[in-house]
């Protein structure tokens, strides 16, 4: 699925749901600015042209200042500056978007232009194989569950 087709996707499932309006540059750009890198194109244009968070898998995934929150978390940015892994296992650059809950979070690659996605649960990071697009697309349509991110990590187990 081109980058194209994944935005029209989620733009229409959007409709169904109440999101934050989109973003504009500024809050791309201080996120970006405070992570270090830049973020993958896709991102940057479903902030900025679908909402500021909110799509994608039950909830949304975190959008940066002023968008969707989720539980205590409210940008992707504060989260990243604030640290995900105190004991530093979590390369600079992969940004958490997606709290699972049971401590598994869904991280992307800002190092990578595609937006590759990692998985992390209890100090454990491993790669998911796919990309931001394919993710969003598997998370929103229930092909992609906790449970398929667990799968690729067979000794983590979580009741869900």
């Amino acid at each position: 699925m081109t980058d194209d087709e994944v935005v029209e996707t989620l733009r229409a499932t959007a409709r169904a749901r109440t999101l934050p309006p989109p973003t504009g540059p500024d809050a791309i750009a201080e996120a970006e600015q405070v992570i270090g890198f830049r973020m993958p194109q896709l991102l940057r244009r479903l902030y900025s042209e679908v909402a500021n968070g909110g799509f994608g898998p039950d909830d949304g995934i975190l959008g940066v200042s002023g968008g969707h929150a989720q539980g205590n978390f409210y940008d992707i940015a504060e989260l990243y500056q604030d640290g995900p892994d105190p004991s530093g296992r979590i390369p600079a650059g992969l940004v958490l978007i997606y709290d699972w809950g049971c401590t598994i979070w869904s991280l992307v690659d800002f190092r990578d232009p595609a937006g590759r996605m990692w998985c992390n649960h209890q100090g454990e990071l491993w790669p998911q194989g796919i990309t931001l697009g394919e993710w969003l697309i598997g998370t929103s349509t229930g092909t992609l569950t906790v449970d398929t991110l667990l799968d690729s990590q067979p000794t983590v187990e979580c009741d869900q």
